[in-house]
């Protein structure tokens, strides 16, 4: 949990977090106030102005808090598979089993979605989310053997070349079946896109 600076974590602060998160992603940020924020977490709003500063810097605690949440959740997925590869396409698997535990889809898509055209900081955080995929994909591809460190440099300079343009193609499929789901269109869309990756990887 991150909050203002030099503000320790309280229970009130844990309570309040938690509260919000579960607003934030059931209702969304706008539709949702810091009275009825302080009423479920059982506090005042004093003190949720005291521990977050503002409702901006309660979302952007918010959006942190989810990404740590889910980043713990693929980390721990692809830390059980054997060693022998599959990383990559284990991405999509814990995608998958994320998504199916959060109906509403991916809270980020939703906050992006409310926060878009605004200077809000939760924006930035949206960002670091979206790089950070990217370069999951880019160290799972590596560690999957696409990229040969004992070759030559003007060969490893193109395999980097070729991993790094596969990565992007795999986080764009990645985000594009994130949308699809939230958006309601398509329930298995994670499982299409990683037959799709499946085939790019062959």
């Amino acid at each position: 949990m991150r909050l203002l600076a030099d503000a320790p974590a309280t229970p009130a602060a844990a309570r309040i977090l938690a509260a919000a998160a579960d607003l934030f992603y059931a209702y969304g940020i706008g539709a949702i106030g810091v009275d009825r924020i302080a009423q479920e977490a059982e506090t005042t709003k004093k003190t949720l102005y005291d521990r977050f500063g503002s409702k901006e810097q309660l979302v952007v605690a918010y959006l942190r808090a989810r990404h740590a949440r889910f980043t713990q959740h693929v980390h721990d997925h692809l830390d059980a598979l054997p060693p022998n590869g599959g990383r990559t396409l284990g991405i999509f698997d814990a995608l998958e089993s994320w998504l199916a535990v959060n109906p509403r889809g991916c809270g980020f898509v939703n906050a992006y979605a409310e926060l878009a055209g605004t200077n809000h900081a939760g924006l930035a955080v949206i960002g670091e989310e979206k790089r950070w995929v990217h370069d999951l994909f880019t160290e799972s591809l590596e560690r999957d053997g696409y990229l040969d460190n004992a070759a030559h440099e003007s060969v490893r300079k193109g395999e980097q070349r070729r991993v790094d343009e596969l990565a992007r193609t795999l986080a764009i499929l990645y985000e594009g079946a994130i949308v699809r789901f939230t958006a309601g269109e398509d329930p298995l869309a994670a499982d299409l896109a990683r037959r799709t990756a499946e085939r790019l990887l062959e």
